[in-house]
């Protein structure tokens, strides 16, 4: 049986580009003993509440009707953002050249946060490019890699 985020990706899908927008994630999480089900979409331009809320109202009832999920949980549909988590091969792709913050699950010469220009993807392993030249990440130590948001 596929995992609910794959289950609720093939449903869901062809509702959200049919509005115009497209999916970006799919989430099924656990916070603080309640379930929610979190769909990010992303549009050229960018996603206004307007969109949220419209593509919301549509995926609710197909999603009640179709019932993918057999406990009770938190639906909501949320814009990617600017500072969105690159997760798939086709994330880093799109957003080679870009700046990234790669966060580490343990620090590397003392630092769990490295931001630089995403330079390479491969089998897992982020290559970013920092001022003291390039450093490559294995998949091991990513915990995320998010486009960096630059302030000011």
């Amino acid at each position: 049986m596929s995992k609910v985020t794959e289950r609720v990706t093939a449903l869901v899908q062809p509702e959200i580009e049919a509005e115009g927008c497209s999916l970006w994630d799919v989430e099924y999480v656990r916070e603080a003993g309640t379930w929610y089900l979190r769909i990010f979409i992303d549009k050229e331009g960018g996603v206004a509440i307007d969109d949220c809320e419209r593509i919301s109202r549509r995926l609710d009832p197909l999603l009640d009707e179709a019932d993918p999920i057999p406990d009770s949980y938190v639906f909501e549909v949320g814009s990617a953002g600017a500072d969105r988590e690159l997760k798939r091969p086709g994330d880093f792709t799109r957003y080679m050249g870009s700046e990234v913050d790669v966060r580490l699950y343990q620090p590397v010469d003392g630092s769990k946060l490295y931001t630089g220009k995403l330079c390479g993807y491969e089998d897992g392993r982020v290559t970013i490019e920092l001022a003291k030249g390039q450093r490559s990440f294995d998949k091991s130590q990513v915990a995320q890699v998010r486009l960096h948001l630059s302030i000011g």
